[in-house]
């Protein structure tokens, strides 16, 4: 896939599992748990001593089936190991302008994720070229946050991740996030150390159950201000 047609499955399923776990031999059972509960796009971050290894493997083992990235990618030179492990997009807590040139370059030419939290920082972000923009951590604001963000801000496409749980996911698509990154709230410790796949899925499938809704409720205002217009 090109640096648009990922960003097109982003924006599609809305929602990035973000995989950070202590054993890098978890990586591929999580995910294989994650696509089985619907899931299509993963991260796996770089915290994880190993995670381009599992990362190659990945793209080796699910193709296309499942769209790849690679987070917490804070400087140019990780950014291409990621890349050439198939990372199909970066993701990073921070904005570091070396790395939306590298991934943005000819060579590459993959989407990039920098984190941000303030209107300024977002906007550095956005005319630094970020494709989207990963507000972190988004538990500090809330999904209002991000509504009060856009007012002023319509143009720029967020992503908010950092605290993002099954109770405030629907409320935080409804503010006008493009998309949102999940972590520990979808990819829970516990049940990745008792390697309860299951489990895992499930809290997969709640999720994108919970994504669903979000669409639906954005259908229906749109139904209702279109029959009021």
């Amino acid at each position: 896939m090109d640096r648009q047609e990922v960003l097109d499955r982003i924006i599609a399923h809305r929602l990035i599992a973000i995989v950070r776990v202590a054993d890098a031999d978890h990586l591929l059972p999580v995910a294989e748990a994650l696509q089985a509960g619907g899931v299509e796009v993963i991260e796996f971050t770089l915290t994880t001593s190993g995670a381009l290894e599992k990362l190659r493997a990945a793209r080796r083992r699910f193709g296309e089936t499942l769209t790849m990235g690679a987070g917490t990618v804070l400087d140019a030179g990780a950014a291409q190991s990621a890349i050439e492990a198939g990372a199909q997009f970066i993701v990073a807590p921070n904005l570091n302008p070396a790395v939306i040139r590298l991934c943005h370059g000819p060579k590459y030419n993959v989407p990039v994720i920098p984190g941000a939290l303030t209107p300024t920082e977002i906007i550095a972000a956005w005319d630094a070229g970020a494709d989207l923009i990963k507000v972190f951590p988004a538990s500090l604001g809330g999904p209002a946050y991000v509504r009060e963000v856009l007012a002023p801000l319509p143009h720029v496409r967020l992503v908010p991740t950092g605290g993002v749980t099954a109770d405030d996911v629907v409320e935080f698509l409804s503010a006008g996030a493009l998309a949102v990154g999940v972590g520990s709230a979808l990819v829970d410790k516990m049940v990745v150390a008792t390697s309860d796949w299951s489990a895992l899925t499930e809290r997969a499938r709640r999720f994108v159950a919970l994504i669903s809704q979000a669409e639906r409720v954005a259908h229906s205002g749109q139904s209702a201000g279109d029959a009021q217009g």
